[in-house]
């Protein structure tokens, strides 16, 4: 996995919590729409079907069809950030347990500052992004070697 692609782990999280409010807020707008009488067709239960216009109170269409397609493609949106941030949990789960495991969990998954996770883990803070680095370019090695 890239470096790029786990360092995108944090904003990710940030935007799935923003997508949250967001849809939880345009379904409340759509909640509060006005209610109008709108026409449908409808027709008879029985033979002969006979087409008629009937007058239902319905949401506002317009505004409702605007939230709605917002709605859809804010959840399109979440939908693929979950996915990115699915892909970045399962590569560190699938990693060996072990320090850098730790390292990998705490800096990118948690959120934490290299330093914080230095003084948790005992090692220098430069230590930490070597154990990065170095894991990153054995397993993108090893990736390679298999094709």
């Amino acid at each position: 996995m890239e470096k790029n692609k786990l360092e995108r782990y944090k904003p990710l999280k940030r935007e799935l919590l923003m997508l949250d409010k967001q849809i939880s807020k345009l379904e409340g707008r759509r909640e509060e729409l006005p209610v109008v009488m709108g026409k449908v067709q409808s027709s008879d239960h029985e033979f002969p079907f006979t087409e008629r216009r009937v007058s239902v109170p319905m949401l506002d269409p317009k505004e409702a069809d605007k939230i709605d397609r917002e709605i859809v493609r804010k959840r399109a949106r979440k939908w693929k950030v979950e996915a990115e941030m699915k892909e970045v949990e399962e590569f560190i789960d699938n990693m060996p347990e072990g320090e850098e495991r730790q390292v990998f969990e705490l800096y990118y998954l948690e959120g934490m500052k290299q330093r914080e996770v230095a003084e948790m883990i005992g090692l220098e803070r430069s230590s930490i992004s070597k154990k990065i680095s170095d894991f990153l370019q054995l397993s993108h090695n090893s990736q390679k070697n298999m094709l």
